[in-house]
């Protein structure tokens, strides 16, 4: 939807052909680059900063609710991790989409406190969206 809407709005998408990600042969991205770009960045952005923002959140909340939701340090996660400067800079204006993604992945994490099902979430998803942006832009 987003490779859709956003050229009509007047946003250039082409600029992805040159990132980083665009420049590598498709089975090269996919499973295996993707695979370990999720495994490392859930690692670190909810394996260990959602979870230490969760765990200083916790003593705010008196509610049981509150304090496995953590809606604080799941919003902070999620605009830490999409205005990352790698996301920034590679991603240029598409970086807010990110936001999305971790409000998901975090609250997944933060309802199951498993890491793999937030990696697999997360390679799944950038699999289906680097394939869908190559065959956009091929």
């Amino acid at each position: 939807m987003i490779l859709s809407v956003y050229p009509h709005l007047g946003y250039d998408i082409s600029f992805l052909k040159t990132t980083p990600h665009g420049r590598l042969p498709l089975l090269v991205m996919v499973p295996w680059f993707i695979s370990g770009i999720a495994f490392l960045i859930e690692l670190n952005y909810r394996g260990f900063l959602l979870g230490r923002l969760a765990a200083l959140e916790s003593g705010l909340w008196r509610s049981g609710l509150a304090q496995q939701l953590s809606p604080l340090a799941l919003i902070a996660g999620a605009l830490i991790f999409a205005f990352d400067p790698f996301m920034v800079n590679t991603f240029q204006h598409l970086h807010w989409i990110a936001v999305w993604d971790g409000l998901i992945w975090g609250a997944i994490w933060l309802r199951t406190k498993n890491l793999r099902i937030t990696i697999v979430a997360h390679a799944i998803e950038v699999m289906m969206m680097y394939s869908a942006v190559r065959f956009v832009l091929s």
